[in-house]
């Protein structure tokens, strides 16, 4: 047994398909048929069933358990290579949201990378949904997120921003000179919203049913230029955090707050519980909660 046919293992067991498998690792389909029969051979046993599809057997799951274990162990040494010494190289992936992430992050990107301009930061844009998701199977080392973590979350964090969603609506607009807006009354409103990845739209819909209304969404967006022009025409409103409607900074439009019991946009620097992070990466979650002013735990 080694480390490729380990590799080839996993990959088919995850896949659940030779064809995929094969496509994914760059080989032939019989290449990958005769590591999977080598590998029961040595084991004397067997570790997928075959028909009428594809499936791990009990002691492949356990298996495939361990391999995983294998494989995170080998990656686990480049990365104390890299520890060694120190961060004259190295790579971290990070997601952010596209709404909030300007806002907060060129000014620490940019400063990041003054006192460590061989670490190289892979930035990822989306919802917090999909950065949850890739922080789960390990594809980005860091991400920004919503959320509101469980005790017994598969993730460690720390907050660093609560801000409050306001409604933007054009100033022109017969809601533009309140104080504040009830969600009721935005029931004849049409409503451009975030994208699904975007746990914040679970909230705004839930406070419409809760108003006793379906909204009436014209389309859907993440990106905070799109939401601003599409209400400047004044055929819909909108809702943005207000750390980015300070970034906007439009004098055509009008930032309301919401009547209490207010949205907030609470935004987290979050990681895997379980997962080895790379000096790098504790670097970083160290310089961001500086930033902050943030104390947080070593890692």
């Amino acid at each position: 047994m080694n480390l490729r046919w380990i590799e080839t293992f996993v990959t088919v067991a995850e896949c659940l398909n030779f064809t995929k498998a094969a496509d994914k690792l760059y080989m032939t389909q019989s290449s990958i048929s005769k590591i999977i029969k080598s590998l029961e051979d040595e084991l004397d046993t067997q570790l997928f069933y075959r028909s009428p599809r594809i499936e791990l057997t009990d002691v492949g799951e356990a298996i495939y358990k361990q391999c995983i274990q294998i494989i995170d162990l080998t990656n686990n040494i480049s990365l104390e290579v890299e520890n060694f010494y120190g961060l004259n190289k190295g790579e971290i992936n990070i997601g952010i949201p596209p709404l909030t992430g300007s806002y907060f992050f060129p000014k620490i990107i940019g400063e990041f990378n003054s006192k460590y301009p061989n670490v190289e930061l892979k930035l990822f844009e989306g919802g917090s949904r999909q950065i949850e998701s890739k922080l789960e199977d390990g594809s980005l080392d860091i991400g920004v997120m919503m959320t509101s973590l469980a005790k017994d979350s598969i993730f460690e964090s720390f907050k660093f921003v609560k801000s409050p969603l306001l409604v933007v609506v054009n100033k022109e607009n017969d809601l533009s000179k309140k104080d504040f807006i009830k969600f009721e009354e935005l029931k004849n409103k049409k409503l451009i919203l975030f994208q699904e990845d975007f746990k914040l739209n679970d909230n705004i819909i839930e406070r419409c049913l809760l108003s006793s209304f379906e909204p009436s969404i014209i389309c859907k967006s993440s990106q905070k230029e799109f939401i601003a022009e599409m209400v400047a025409t004044d055929v819909c409103v909108g809702f943005l955090p207000e750390v980015t409607c300070m970034e906007l900074n439009r004098n055509d439009l009008s930032y309301i707050p919401l009547e209490e019991p207010t949205i907030y946009l609470n935004l987290s620097i979050s990681w895997k519980k379980d997962r080895y992070l790379s000096y790098a990466s504790r670097e970083w979650i160290k310089f961001v909660a500086e930033n902050f002013d943030i104390k947080i735990k070593n890692h």
